[in-house]
């Protein structure tokens, strides 16, 4: 009756239905149709001033067609799973191609995943709402006794399951369950009517036991209290050019956003990143190694297929300040003539897949971190940041929330409200010293894309910059 046992309860369509339902959409001459099938249940608990503020549940139950017909992709997406409704949904997205023969999609066949980045000891959607609630408490309590000056906090956590399946016209069909869990903590100090925000959290495609056995939510209340306190003694930022040296973790957002996401296939086939014509080419320093990795074990970013079906693996980006790799989904590898690299990603059925990061992060070098800060007489040591922009030219600029000056090789002056600005193969070529301490920032990023949003994580080590542009006050 169904092909994959893992959904088969949630998305009880016949097999031979899948297989009319594909060469419906590619009637009118398209080249692919794929059927992306997805069943999701997601929970969140919020808690602020002393309550529990909101527990909700809710389950997203549907499917998306998507035809390809050259360079044009048709899409249509219905959560109404009767097959008249479907047939009209592969219609629309068939509508796209025309004056072609008609093609039939191959018999499907089922292709069962090899590997497993995520096994999970505990699901968290099977745990009971009392252990959930038990966890916010901890990191609630925590944060809110760690000192007098704490005036507000507030904890959430959320926690997914998602059942996906793909099938193509090609034959093709696979099915992934992913879980996903994130336990967070945002709090207010207050001193001398100066208000500061601190914020931790944790989590990824794990089960609950994460949070006894990896990362306490005592400690996430205490890391964000303590971040909180810090910033009441921060000084505003110097500004000017000086040496940087970017903290380990916390600024692998600076690599995703400078770097990842132009080196993603759409922006390059469509000539609007700077990197559109550098493949080949040394656009960095011969230390900087950048990939993209949704392999790694129970990561945020990690998935076992992508959403088109691919197999992903880890693609080298950059190679010795050398621009080797791009980030590709199944249309963008098309037209380039390229092979797949597993990063064709949705939000959800709504969506149509388009390339996107996973984990993303700029690989270890060879340099003691105390070694990089030893050698700036002064300068800055960006710490955590709280977002950036970047053009399509490279051009960028960061704010960063926490910080330190650097004298005489030592981290001395907290810092606050510094913001870091240039173009990224002028910082990628400026990068002097690269620490051995890779580290990985908090698991719980999330990556807007074309109003799409879907789960990453990002990287580094201790990274030190000759010069960059720090905006601040004298």
């Amino acid at each position: 009756m169904l092909y994959n046992a893992n959904i088969k309860e949630r998305i009880a369509i016949p097999l031979e239905n899948l297989q009319k339902i594909l060469n419906i959409a590619l009637s009118s001459g398209g080249d692919f149709s794929e059927i992306f099938l997805e069943y999701k249940m997601y929970n969140s608990i919020n808690m602020e001033e002393d309550i529990l503020k909101e527990t909700a549940e809710s389950i997203s139950l549907g499917l998306g067609i998507r035809v390809i017909s050259g360079e044009k992709t048709g899409y249509g997406y219905t959560n109404d799973l009767s097959l008249e409704k479907i047939k009209k949904v592969a219609l629309t997205a068939a509508s796209i191609a025309s004056g072609k023969l008609q093609k039939n999609s191959s018999f499907l066949n089922s292709f069962p995943i090899k590997h497993n980045f995520y096994p999970v000891l505990n699901p968290a959607h099977k745990e009971s709402l009392e252990k959930k609630i038990l966890l916010v408490q901890k990191a609630y309590q925590t944060a809110q006794n760690f000192d007098q000056k704490i005036k507000k906090v507030k904890v959430s956590f959320i926690d997914q399951i998602q059942y996906v399946t793909v099938v193509n016209s090609e034959g093709f069909m696979v099915s992934d369950i992913r879980p996903l869990i994130k336990l967070v903590c945002l709090c207010i100090a207050e001193k001398s009517q100066k208000r500061e925000a601190g914020f931790s959290g944790g989590g990824g495609r794990v089960g609950l036991e994460y949070f006894q056995s990896e990362l306490k939510p005592e400690e996430i209340g205490r890391d964000a209290a303590r971040e909180a306190l810090n910033l009441l003694e921060a000084v505003l930022s110097p500004a000017g050019e000086l040496p940087i040296v970017l903290a380990p973790g916390y600024s692998g957002v600076l690599i995703h956003e400078a770097v990842g996401h132009l080196l993603e296939a759409d922006f390059i086939r469509k000539k609007t990143s700077i990197f559109w014509n550098k493949m080949g080419e040394k656009v960095g320093n011969d230390q900087v190694n950048i990939y993209d990795d949704p392999t790694i074990p129970h990561f945020r970013g990690s998935y076992n297929t992508d959403d088109e079906g691919t197999v992903p693996k880890k693609t080298p980006l950059i190679l010795k300040g050398k621009l080797t790799g791009l980030l590709q989904d199944r249309l963008s590898a098309k037209l380039m003539k390229k092979p797949l690299t597993g990063h064709g990603r949705r939000q959800d059925y709504t969506c149509m897949p388009i390339p996107r990061m996973s984990n993303t992060y700029l690989d270890k070098g060879e340099y003691a971190p105390e070694e990089i800060i030893k050698s700036v007489k002064k300068g800055f040591y960006a710490h955590k940041f709280q977002g950036g922009q970047v053009e399509d030219s490279g051009k960028f600029t960061f704010s960063v929330s926490s910080g330190f000056l650097i004298e005489d090789g030592k981290l001395t002056v907290p810092v606050k409200q510094a913001t870091l600005i240039g173009t990224n193969v002028d910082i990628l070529n400026k990068i002097e010293m690269i620490g051995s301490d890779l580290v990985f920032g908090l698991q719980t990023g999330t990556c807007s894309k074309e109003g799409q949003e879907v789960p990453v994580t990002d990287g580094c080590p201790t990274i030190k910059i000759s010069r960059m542009t720090v905006g601040g006050m004298e």
